[in-house]
């Protein structure tokens, strides 16, 4: 056979290969346009496929490595040709240092196979494990997505759900949707289909730096005219909307642990981790931030907090578990080396608000209200004696309250005592943020040697 007979076996082959398949379309669609590059586009198990597709491409100009389960090869079965595929790209990721997205589209594993496909669940699950921290990794879940995979796709750093998508991990008789998986915190975002999943993941992982010691991309950082008109009057949705650039906000667990509010952003340009805390924290809300700080420390993007919250609370929920994830969200909090900025646009009560006061810089509002006690506990527990004789205790008592917040509990004299840099009016608090930010960008801290914290 001469060289050109070869050629035309070459183009034949690879035509072949590269059949048109949702796999290959989502994988288009991540990439910026023309940029993807297959790998290992010639495997197969005998004269089929192995159900997945894999290579790299540009996101934004940045390569980003990635695989997308084939649904329509062999119902997207895992094999041991399958999963090596996947190993290679975790092994080109954390050797360039560039992030992972996968698709996951499968039913299941290729059980012929026996003992040899739980070794490569086990080997995926090891290199995922070992690039946690290192490089992003963003989950697809387009299909069907069950067992070992499930575990697979929610170890990734984001997990994004299209509504018809599901996610279990070995009964599949209860509710596995994406609607299930958010109000269990399994899920981080939920679109309307494969294809709107896809490019919100293009849109997150352009957002975040390509590993642990890259910075995020710099974008320039549009003016916000609406920021002037934020005020504790507004929802926890709407001063993001109002602090952060226009157009980039992107919410994570919307439907999980609703006192609190987490979403990737952009501040004057720079990608952060914006938080909002309202009412009183439970368990589900304390876990859901101090997961999310984790995530925004392990690639140094700093954490915006807008806190507003009365405290714990106190039902049987907290007693339990709770008290372990609040200890969580203070651990967390405290343990971050990235840039950490807080802004008490509420209320500061106990516990919960010391939690977030382990910041760099600390600004509250005038409205504010800071203090180790529920202002009506406090005036029991410190004015007692001044509700003597009252005729009207309730109304004497709601009077004290309001004094002990504009005198004891007002920012003035956490600012006096040291526990806040700065009071700022609410329109100017995009600027203060932005300044902070600008201020910290070159923050290092050196940690005692150890293996991680607990």
């Amino acid at each position: 056979m001469n060289l050109q007979a070869k050629l035309n076996k070459l183009e034949e082959m690879k035509a072949a290969c590269k059949k048109t398949s949702p796999a290959r379309e989502r994988l288009e669609s991540l990439f910026d346009e023309n940029t993807f590059v297959e790998l290992d586009g010639f495997v197969a198990n005998g004269s089929e496929g192995v159900g997945v597709v894999t290579g790299y491409g540009m996101v934004e100009g940045s390569v980003v490595y990635a695989f997308s389960q084939d649904v329509t090869v062999m119902g997207g079965a895992i094999s041991r040709l399958h999963a090596e595929k996947i190993a290679k790209i975790y092994e080109l990721a954390v050797k360039n240092g560039s992030p992972v997205v996968a698709i996951y589209d499968s039913n299941g594993a290729k059980l012929s196979e026996g003992s040899e496909i739980l070794s490569a669940y086990s080997k995926i699950l090891s290199m995922e494990n070992n690039l946690s921290g290192v490089v992003p990794q963003i989950s697809v879940v387009a299909g069907s997505c069950t067992g070992i995979s499930a575990m697979m796709a929610a170890s990734a750093d984001i997990v994004v759900m299209a509504e018809d998508a599901a996610l279990y991990l070995s009964d599949a008789d209860g509710d596995v949707s994406a609607e299930a998986a958010a109000k269990v915190g399994a899920a981080h975002i939920v679109e309307k289909d494969a294809k709107s999943a896809v490019l919100r993941a293009r849109d997150v992982v352009s957002m975040l730096p390509l590993n642990n010691i890259s910075i995020a991309p710099i974008a320039e950082g549009s003016v916000n005219p609406n920021a002037v008109s934020i005020d504790d009057g507004k929802t926890m949705n709407e001063m993001a909307e109002l602090i952060c650039d226009l157009g980039s906000v992107t919410e994570l667990k919307a439907d999980y642990g609703k006192a609190a509010y987490t979403a990737l952003a952009s501040i004057g340009g720079n990608t952060v981790g914006l938080v909002a805390v309202k009412g009183k924290l439970g368990s589900k809300s304390s876990g859901k931030v101090a997961s999310f700080v984790r995530f925004c420390d392990c690639f140094n993007m700093p954490v915006v907090s807008l806190v507003d919250t009365e405290g714990y609370c106190c039902c049987d929920e907290l007693k339990a578990q709770g008290v372990a994830e609040a200890a969580k969200l203070a651990h967390a909090y405290a343990d971050a080396t990235t840039a950490k900025v807080t802004v008490y646009v509420g209320s500061a009560i106990g516990a919960a608000g010391v939690a977030f006061s382990s910041a760099d810089i600390r600004l509250a509002w005038p409205t504010a209200v800071i203090s180790a006690l529920e202002p009506h506990t406090a005036v029991e527990f410190f004015w007692h004696d001044k509700l003597k004789g009252a005729e009207d205790l309730p109304k004497r008592r709601d009077e004290l309250a309001e004094e002990y917040i504009d005198t004891m509990a007002s920012p003035y004299e956490a600012a006096k005592a040291s526990l806040i840099e700065d009071v700022v009016a609410p329109a100017d608090t995009r600027d203060a943020v932005i300044t902070a930010l600008d201020m910290l960008a070159s923050k290092r801290v050196s940690k005692l040697p150890k293996k991680h914290s607990n």
